[in-house]
């Protein structure tokens, strides 16, 4: 039954009542409550980024960040950050505080900062797999300087690979339409419920309306090991690729562990994966003996101890199945601009 029908008993017979329909101004408010809601939800754990480069007295550059421990670990982008002498943030109540760098990690654009401050609002994380194309996709930053800006759109596309200007390639990108602007580079991307879904990084001029956030399971995954490390060494066998669906039917034929793994975008020249033989289009399931779901798995397996030792490796292309080795590498120096 549907849930806007409800029976009622009159002199022992029924008839149907229908509950009256939201109009669009109900939708308009429910969308708006949505959006202010999950903006001051997050707001308060939302910095503005200064970094200063060698003795310069004014800032040289600026961007977003925001709190994700209590105790003043801070997400931003790494070409916010990289290279800087000094670093500023400045906290939702007006406090400037200085923040020390932590770590920064240019294959994914991520990097990690610290402030000492007392009464810090954390922002909760929430889960980059369960986005879907068409939600609501808000966006929160210091664009141009002007604190806690609030953008709202919706989920444009999954699964994207983008080059930055300095040349890295990031995978497993999320693209939305909710606008960003210069300074809003490392601010969160938040969902309608509040929980921070992707951690903001480029837009494409002069195109309007296509924009780019890091996932944030990939900004979880490397946060842990910037804190504990400083760095991540990685290992690297050279393919550009994102996410995809497998066909059920090929999921039943070979009987593989998920329903969805990794292709093969692009294959770059005398990398490992081109001497192991892979192609473009092939899609990698497996690796190591672990199921490969997505990018995330695949950085995950491509730990430091995985550098110059052969691993197995599943693979389809086509509808054939392909048992390989593969020997990762330690992930080259990127090009800095």
């Amino acid at each position: 039954m549907p849930a806007s029908v409800r029976l009622v008993s009159s002199n022992s017979a029924y008839r149907e009542e229908r509950a009256p329909r939201p109009t669009d101004g109900d939708l308009l408010d429910a969308y708006s409550e949505a959006v202010t809601g999950a903006a001051e939800a997050v707001s308060p754990a939302v910095v503005n980024i200064e970094v200063r480069h060698g003795h310069s007295p004014t800032p040289s550059g600026s961007g977003s960040g925001f709190i994700f421990t209590p105790d003043g670990y801070i997400l931003t982008n790494s070409h916010v950050v990289h290279g800087a002498a000094s670093v500023t943030a400045t906290l939702s109540d007006g406090r400037r505080v200085m923040a020390e760098k932590v770590g920064d990690d240019p294959d994914t654009d991520l990097a990690v900062v610290r402030i000492g401050a007392a009464g810090l609002v954390a922002a909760e994380f929430g889960d980059s797999q369960t986005i879907r194309v068409g939600q609501v996709a808000i966006a929160i930053g210091s664009p141009y300087g002007f604190q806690y800006s609030v953008t709202a759109g919706v989920v444009s596309a999954l699964g994207r690979s983008l080059r930055t200007t300095r040349g890295r390639l990031v995978d497993n990108v999320i693209q939305t339409d909710a606008a960003l602007n210069p300074g809003n580079s490392g601010g969160p991307l938040v969902n309608s419920r509040g929980k921070v879904v992707g951690v903001n990084t480029a837009i494409i001029l002069p195109a309007q309306g296509i924009c780019f956030a890091i996932a944030i399971n990939t900004a979880k995954f490397v946060a842990g090991h910037l804190i504990k490390d400083g760095k991540i060494t990685r290992g690297y066998v050279g393919i550009a690729g994102h996410n995809m669906m497998l066909p059920r039917k090929l999921v039943r034929f070979y009987r593989l562990g998920g329903e969805t793994a990794v292709r093969a975008a692009s294959v770059e020249p005398a990398s490992p994966a081109a001497r192991a033989g892979l192609r473009e289009g092939d899609i990698i399931v497996e690796l190591g003996g672990q199921a490969i779901a997505g990018i995330d798995d695949l950085q995950r397996a491509l730990t430091a101890d995985k550098i110059g030792t052969a691993i197995a490796m599943t693979l389809i292309r086509g509808t054939e199945k392909i048992a390989t080795t593969i020997v990762p590498a330690e992930a080259p120096p990127h090009p800095r601009g």
